[in-house]
């Protein structure tokens, strides 16, 4: 039996069952296609986030545009809320944390709202992929390794002074790489996103090739990588943190670049040559390798799936068919 999916008067989102005359109202997971791109090759899943806004303040950060710009703070009554939705939903799809906001902000370390969400999607047996750029995300392996899962960390850069300006929130990425090192010993399956590279920032194909290097090195085994993708507020924020770059920024995207599903996007050519060390990296060190919303054909696309969820079939507690991940 097939799913479908209808936007609720109130902010949330009706699981319709064919057949049936039901709709059922989902109030804090949602099906994940925010932007209904078809430039996104994501697989059928949930996103769901403990948190709304981001204490992380990523310059480049594409969701602002539609979460605002404020630090992190937990929803209301958000496990009450997650605890129903948890017995509508389909079983069988991942559930990601998070796509948009970051379920590891600095708060969570006495928060505790994204633990207490995974002992509940543990307890009931949820196949889990974790998105973050924090480290924090190693104090959770214990309840990780009980539920198939896997942990994708973003890291954009080697370089801690760049980082810093780019993402001021988050934490350094010796402290990521130590995260994907430590999970990946105790047996989640751990990847790195490389995202967003941007023209004159963290374009060294030197530095973003031993960037792959480092990933593997640590246990990762999966790569998703992706070129920024301009919108008002995030260039806006962008020039003013380097605005010895803006000009060069406004031409590439501006004059030169193209407009496509809401973003500025670089023309194709400028956008393979950006990606190509990381493809060539990375296949030359046996990980899988994808890119987001790219759509730059099959030799950018070397993987079985681009979000990472293929990795859960490689998480000691699973028991499906570890050749495929629906």
């Amino acid at each position: 039996m097939g799913y479908g999916y209808e936007g609720g008067r109130s902010g949330g989102v009706h699981l319709i069952i064919p057949r049936c005359n039901i709709l059922v109202r989902l109030q804090v997971i949602r099906p994940f296609d925010p932007w209904r791109s078809p430039l996104c090759t994501c697989p059928r899943k949930y996103s769901l986030h403990p948190y709304t806004g981001c204490s992380h303040f990523c310059l480049y950060c594409y969701a602002t545009s539609y979460i605002g710009r404020r630090p992190s703070q937990p929803k209301k009554e958000f496990l009450r809320r997650l605890s129903r939705d948890l017995r509508r939903i389909k079983p069988e799809l991942v559930i990601e944390l998070s796509t948009s906001s970051d379920p590891y902000p600095p708060i969570e370390r006495w928060m505790l709202l994204t633990r207490k969400t995974l002992e509940m999607l543990a307890s009931m047996r949820f196949k889990i992929l974790i998105t973050s750029k924090s480290d924090l995300v190693k104090r959770d392996s214990d309840l990780l390794l009980r539920t198939p899962s896997a942990v994708m960390i973003t890291i954009t850069t080697l370089d801690n002074r760049l980082s810093r300006r780019l993402e001021p929130g988050a934490p350094p990425p010796e402290k990521r790489l130590e995260a994907l090192r430590e999970l990946s010993k105790k047996g989640v399956p751990v990847g790195a996103r490389i995202d967003p590279v941007i023209p004159g920032l963290n374009d060294d194909p030197y530095m973003l090739e031993k960037l792959v290097g480092k990933i593997r090195d640590n246990g990762g085994r999966h790569i998703v990588t992706s070129t920024y993708k301009a919108r008002p507020d995030n260039l806006s924020r962008m020039t003013q943190a380097f605005p010895e770059l803006g000009s060069y920024w406004y031409r590439l995207y501006v004059k030169e670049g193209k407009r496509l599903h809401g973003y500025l996007y670089l023309r194709e050519e400028l956008r393979k040559q950006l990606l190509k060390p990381i493809i060539k990296a990375s296949l030359s060190l046996g990980l899988t390798i994808a890119t987001c919303r790219e759509g730059l054909g099959p030799n950018y696309f070397r993987a079985p799936s681009c979000d990472g969820t293929h990795l859960i079939r490689y998480h000691p507690a699973n028991t499906e068919n570890r050749g495929e991940i629906k």
